[in-house]
C-alpha cells in the first residue's frame, strides 16, 4: 500500500522531471520588433535537439539571414544569439525569453545597449 508521503513525493518528482525537458519550438516563428530604425520583421527557423537550439534568423529590414548560435531551451526558457552583419558592422544580438504555447515572449539586447521586446508567433 502506498502512503500519502510516498504518493506526494512521486508526484513532485514527476513534475520536476517534466519541467526540465525542453519545450518543442522546432519550426518557423515570426516577430516584429519596434526599433529605433522602425519596425523590424523577423522570421526564425528553429531546430531543437534535447536542450540545444539551432536554426536561422532572417531579418526583413537588413535583408540578411544569420545562423543562430549559443541556443538553449530549458523547460519554458529560451535563449540564443544572432551574430548579424549589418552595413558592414558586426552586431551581437542576445535573445532571452519564455515559451508559452505558440508564443515566444522575447527580449533582445543589441550591443549590450539597446533592449527590445516582441512576441514571436508560431507559423502553422
Amino acid at each position: 500500500m502506498i502512503n500519502n508521503k510516498t504518493l506526494i513525493g512521486a508526484v513532485i518528482a514527476v513534475a520536476m522531471a517534466a519541467a526540465a525537458f525542453a519545450a518543442d519550438v522546432t519550426g518557423t516563428w515570426t516577430a516584429t520588433f519596434d526599433t529605433q530604425v522602425g519596425a523590424q520583421k523577423y522570421t526564425y527557423t528553429f531546430k531543437v535537439d534535447g536542450k540545444k537550439l539551432t536554426g536561422k534568423a532572417k531579418s526583413e529590414l537588413a535583408g540578411t539571414e544569420s545562423e543562430i548560435a549559443e541556443g538553449t531551451v530549458n523547460g519554458d526558457d529560451i535563449s540564443f544569439v544572432e551574430n548579424l552583419n549589418f552595413q558592414d558592422m558586426p552586431l551581437r544580438i542576445v535573445y532571452k525569453g519564455k515559451i508559452a504555447g505558440d508564443d515566444l515572449k522575447l527580449t533582445r539586447t543589441i550591443l549590450d545597449m539597446f533592449t527590445e521586446e516582441a512576441v514571436a508567433k508560431r507559423v502553422k
